[in-house]
C-alpha cells in the first residue's frame, strides 16, 4: 500500500464478501477520491463472539477472489496475522505507522457499525488515526451524530457521510440460503459462489442458525 490520495480500509468479517460490499467500496473509491479501497478481513472479530466464524483462510480467499481484477481494490491480511481479538483501532494504528502521518486514511463502516461505534476499544483514539466513511445500509439510515458526539467528542469533525448503491443483500442471507440449497447467483461474484460450493461453506449450524 502507498499513501497516493488515500487508503480507504473496509473491514469486517466477510463471511462471505458480497455484492453489496462491493458496489459500497466502488462507490466510496469513486465519490471520495481514494487512491485505493483496501479490504481487512476480521482474524476473531470480537463483535462476533456470540456465534461460530467461518475460518479466516476461506474468508480470506473469498475475499481475494472477489476483488481479484480490479486494480482500485487491496487485501490485507494484518488482522488474521496478528493474534487475538481484531480491534480497528489496532488495525489503523498500524496503518498509520507504515503509511506515515501525513497519509489520507480513512476507515469505512455502516451506519449500524456508526451507531455503536461508542462500545468499541478506543473510538477517540480511532478517531485521531483517521477519519470515518459511514454509509446507510437498508434498514439502517445514518444515525445523528449528536448523541454519539457527547460520548466521543471531536467525532462529528471527522465523520464523512457518503451516498451509495442500496444493494439489498447480507452475508447472514448468503449463509442461510445456502445451507438450505437454494441458489445464491448474483449475490455474491461467481468466482466465490463456486468457492462457497466446493469447499461446502455454511452446509452445517453455521449457515442455519448464524444472525
Amino acid at each position: 500500500m502507498s499513501p497516493g490520495s488515500g487508503i480507504a480500509v473496509f473491514g469486517g468479517t466477510f463471511d462471505p464478501i458480497h455484492q453489496g460490499h462491493l458496489a459500497v467500496a466502488k462507490d466510496v473509491k469513486a465519490r471520495l477520491g481514494f487512491q485505493e479501497v483496501v479490504f481487512v478481513p476480521a482474524g476473531d472479530p470480537w463483535l462476533k463472539a456470540d456465534r461460530e466464524v467461518t475460518a479466516a483462510e476461506h474468508r480470506l480467499e473469498m475475499v481475494r477472489l472477489a476483488v481479484d481484477g480490479n486494480p482500485g481494490f487491496g487485501v490485507s491480511t494484518i488482522e488474521i496475522d496478528r493474534p487475538g481479538p481484531s480491534y480497528t483501532v489496532d488495525t489503523m494504528e498500524q496503518l498509520r505507522r507504515e503509511l506515515g502521518p501525513g497519509a489520507r486514511l480513512a476507515f469505512v463502516l455502516g451506519a449500524d457499525a456508526l451507531a455503536g461505534l461508542d462500545a468499541w476499544k478506543e473510538p477517540q483514539r480511532l478517531i485521531q488515526l483517521c477519519c470515518l466513511v459511514a454509509f446507510a445500509r437498508p434498514g439502517f439510515p445514518l444515525p445523528a451524530l449528536e448523541p454519539l458526539e457527547a460520548a466521543i467528542p471531536g467525532l462529528s469533525r471527522r465523520v464523512t457521510f457518503v451516498e451509495v448503491s442500496q444493494v439489498d443483500v447480507s452475508a447472514s442471507d448468503i449463509r442461510r440460503r445456502v445451507a438450505k440449497g437454494l441458489p445464491i447467483r448474483g449475490m455474491v461474484p461467481e468466482a466465490v459462489e463456486r468457492y462457497i460450493l466446493e469447499h461446502r461453506l455454511y452446509k452445517g449450524p453455521l449457515g442455519a442458525t448464524g444472525p
